[in-house]
Order: C-alpha cells, then structure tokens, then sequence
C-alpha cells in the first residue's frame, strides 16, 4: 500500500509521501483499544485536511473574513444612501399630499445624507407621507416628539402610521391625543439603529409595511416648527398608572374594549386623505373647511355573520 500524498500547494516534484500506518498502530485505536473514545495522536498529513501556512501574510488573509461573513455593527446608522427624490417627484408629493405652498421644501444634492440636513432644515421620508404625516404636522405630534426627544426622522412607518391614525382618531371623538394616552395604549420603542416604532400588548394595531426602496426616498423640509434636527436618544417613559384602559374607552365613547379593538385593529382607514381631511389634520385648496363636517358619532359595530340556512327539501309529490 503507498502512502499518503501531501495536499498542500507546491509542484508535483515536492509532494512528500510518508510511510503507510503499521495495523498495529491503527489497532491501538480500535473498538478494543483502552484509548477508545480518545481522539488519535495528530497525523501530518490526513485526507482532505489542509495544514495551516506558515507565511505571515497568509495568516492573516485567513483571518480575516470576507467582507459578505462579516458581522454588521448592530450600533451603525441606517445607510446614508443618496436621495432618490427628484425635483418632478417633488411637485408630485406636493400634489398628491396637499403639502401647502408656505411649506418650504427642497431637493437633496447627490452628495446629501438623510442624517445630515442642511442648516435650518429637518429630513422627511416620503414613507412618512404615506403613513399619514402632513403640514403643518398637528400639534400632538409635535408634542410626542419633543417628549420622546427624537427627530421626525426617526419615526419608522408603523410609529409615523400609528401615532397619526390615533390623533385622527381622537379627533373624530372630540378627543384629545395626550402623550399619556398613547403611553397607555402601547410604547414607542427605539431599535439598535436608532428608529423609532410602535408596540403594543393589548392593542392589535396593524399596519402596512413601506418598501424596501423606502430609506432613499427622502427630502428636505424646513423646519419651522423648533423639532429636533438631529437624531437624538430616545427617551424612555413608562406608562402612566392614573390613566387606566376605562379612561380611554371614556374618552373615545366606546362601550367597551372590544370595540376599541375592533377599531383600531384596521388604523389604516384614519389616515386615509379624505379622513385626514375630515378631521382637520389636510388642508385642500379650495374645499370646505373640514370642520364644518359631521364627525363621527357613532362607532359602527363589527359585522355579524350571517347564520346559515338549511335548504328547504322539496316535497313530494
């Protein structure tokens, strides 16, 4: 039997062959051995190993992992990829959102960053728009920002959809959305990256995921509202014990909680233009003030199903 050729690179001429194993030394690590169940004496050379090299620069190629093996720093920034908004895009934002003409907005260069806006202005994702976001932002959602001491930036698509489906939700039960209440009916949470989103225990809020495109999408706004440039650390409040679920259902005029499940289990239909409108939170260009319409007085009561019938047999004749 011939021996065992060396796998390592090299020319054919250097491949060293060593002596082939005596049967007494495999037999010593046989079934009947003593040292069963130990790992055997290293070998040199085994089929399909491939010894370590001795070259520095080799080393540290292996250490080193490719760059698609290598963990993401979980602390980085969501990428700062340039906008892909341009300025006909822009004019259809305008449009589409009712963004009015004493809102000051600009397109970003190729060389901006979302995390970086111009002096004097705060980063708008078009993502934000579609969850509901428009100008002026309402004062409630001023105010939640400023007390979770975030920028509007940071509101991912379900915190953005959320927040501004219970302030048009409030609105149309001539209530008021408080940062308590919102405490109360779950948390804004912030991940490792520094966004901002929405969870909630007893609430089953369901939302629309943006897409994946929707990081680049973005514009600038100027900023005059005093909201918070750049991203900041968010602020952690629990819930407040003196406001209790009882309070909400009071507020909202429900008659109990599974109506207010019932409710806010589809947010999507509150942030919806026509009901944005209706409760004041869009401004049309020539359309009746959306205060003069009829709020919503009554909550519609979740559909019964229908009861099945038995088919009536015919009689014979």
């Amino acid at each position: 039997m011939g021996g065992i050729p060396h796998p390592g690179p090299g020319p054919l001429s250097a491949i060293r062959r060593f002596p082939p194993l005596r049967p007494s030394t495999l037999f010593q690590y046989g079934r009947h051995s003593p040292a069963f169940g130990r790992a055997p004496p290293y070998i040199e050379a085994m089929s399909g190993d491939h010894l370590p090299s001795s070259d520095p620069a080799v080393m540290r190629k292996q250490a080193a992992p490719p760059d698609a093996e290598r963990r993401p720093n979980k602390g980085a920034r969501v990428d700062d990829a340039a906008s892909t908004t341009t300025g006909d895009a822009m004019m259809i934002l305008h449009k589409k959102f009712f963004i009015p003409n004493d809102v000051v907005t600009t397109v970003p260069k190729r060389s901006d960053q979302a995390s970086i806006p111009p002096p004097g202005y705060i980063t708008v994702y078009e993502t934000s728009l579609r969850a509901g976001l428009r100008f002026p932002p309402p004062a409630k959602l001023i105010e939640i920002l400023k007390k979770c001491e975030v920028s509007l930036s940071q509101f991912l698509h379900r915190a953005m959809s959320v927040t501004m489906g219970l302030i048009a939700l409030f609105r149309d039960r001539r209530a008021i959305l408080i940062p308590d209440y919102l405490s109360r009916m779950g948390q804004l949470t912030s991940n490792m990256q520094g966004r901002v989103t929405f969870r909630s225990k007893w609430l089953d809020m369901r939302t629309r995921d943006p897409t994946k495109s929707w990081s680049s999408a973005f514009f600038f706004v100027r900023n005059d509202w005093g909201l918070l440039k750049k991203w900041g650390k968010m602020r952690d409040f629990p819930a407040p014990l003196h406001v209790r679920e009882e309070d909400i259902i009071r507020l909202l005029k429900v008659p109990d909680v599974d109506y207010l499940l019932y409710e806010v289990r589809y947010l999507n239909k509150y942030i919806e233009e026509e009901f944005l409108f209706k409760v004041g939170l869009s401004f049309h260009p020539g359309r009746s003030d959306a205060r003069m319409l009829k709020l919503t007085s009554k909550v519609p009561e979740p559909p019964a199903l229908a009861p099945k019938v038995a088919p009536k047999r015919q009689a014979r004749g």
